[in-house]
């Protein structure tokens, strides 16, 4: 069991806050019994606390379960609440002791105020980015990703982007196939780097059928193990090259090839996660050609060898 304190204030959104609880603690999902995450919500004065809402909850832990625990989440924040030293001290105990820290939307402004961030960098909601690299001029403010992994302290932009930093913090902890499952019970994405853009200046359309970029973007997943040129693909969407790169940033925020990278990773992660393929294999049926190259890419993005993550998560495919 990974404990998780969910740090609430006077003032908090419930809506942000049932993010983590709802990810990590599967409250309300109907679907699963039990949880591998120990979740308890804590505040500073246990009891009743006000929300944005209008209605009042009941917080029964404190500051003690901030200090012990293996995550400290902070699920929104208020941009004119200090950071009380009582926190301050439990943040960092908790830190010193190896927990990971995870801020969604303006929750990065708490771990920006306790320090741990300085000269590293934070996401948090477009909107609020300029406050708070003014606020916190040591750090490195992100609005341009979804989510922002530091390895120990892990933060991001807000609503759907909460929803999707916590899930990959599943995907990281439990694999790939938790992840999925469980974005499945939320009925959610199961995946959405961290690299997307925050905000797509270009609307989707109604219809599936009139979006060439969707219909392009479902094509390439469905032929992975093949080829994909960026002629090829393009006249599947019926463009140009030119036209066809330009509208695949505008509706994703990135670009084709690393679009497609993305995807053969996330492939190859499942399978060496849920099958007993080779390396060869699976670099063959993800499209890399080579189980040379799948090694490059796979640690060039994920930090880790296909080997060292099958044998990572063998327990979870068995």
């Amino acid at each position: 069991m990974r404990s998780v304190a969910v740090v609430a204030f006077d003032g908090i959104s419930p809506f942000h806050l049932s993010v983590p609880t709802l990810v990590f603690g599967r409250s309300g999902t109907g679907v699963f019994d039990d949880s591998p995450y120990d979740v308890r919500v804590c505040a500073e004065h246990p009891g009743t606390l006000s929300t944005a809402a209008g209605f009042d909850i009941t917080v029964y832990h404190g500051l003690d379960a901030v200090a012990t625990a293996d995550m400290v989440v902070f699920p929104g924040w208020l941009r004119d609440l200090d950071l009380s030293p009582a926190l301050d001290e439990a943040v960092h105990a908790a830190h010193a002791d190896g927990a990971r820290l995870v801020g969604l939307c303006l929750g990065s402004w708490a771990i920006a105020a306790t320090g741990l961030a300085d000269g590293r960098e934070l996401t948090t909601h477009w909107a609020a980015a300029e406050a708070m690299a003014r606020a916190y001029p040591r750090v490195r403010v992100r609005a341009d990703t979804l989510w922002t992994d530091l390895g120990d302290v892990i933060t991001s932009a807000g609503v759907a982007a909460a929803l999707d930093c916590c899930l990959h913090i599943v995907r990281g902890d439990l694999g790939a196939r938790a992840a999925t499952d469980l974005a499945r019970a939320l009925v959610t994405a199961p995946h959405r780097n961290g690299s997307q853009a925050q905000f797509i200046p270009v609307a989707v359309p109604d219809d599936d059928s009139d979006d060439p970029i969707e219909h392009a973007m479902v094509w390439a997943r469905t032929h992975l193990d093949a080829g994909i040129d960026l002629d090829h693909w393009s006249r599947e969407a019926l463009m140009s090259r030119r036209t066809f790169t330009r509208r695949f940033r505008e509706r994703t925020g990135t670009s084709p090839q690393q679009w497609l990278l993305q995807q053969r990773t996330d492939h190859a992660r499942l399978l060496l996660e849920s099958t007993d393929e080779t390396v060869d294999r699976i670099a063959r049926d993800t499209g890399f050609g080579s189980a040379v190259s799948l090694r490059h890419h796979f640690h060039r993005m994920l930090g880790t060898s296909p080997a060292a993550h099958r044998a990572q998560f063998r327990g979870a495919a068995q």
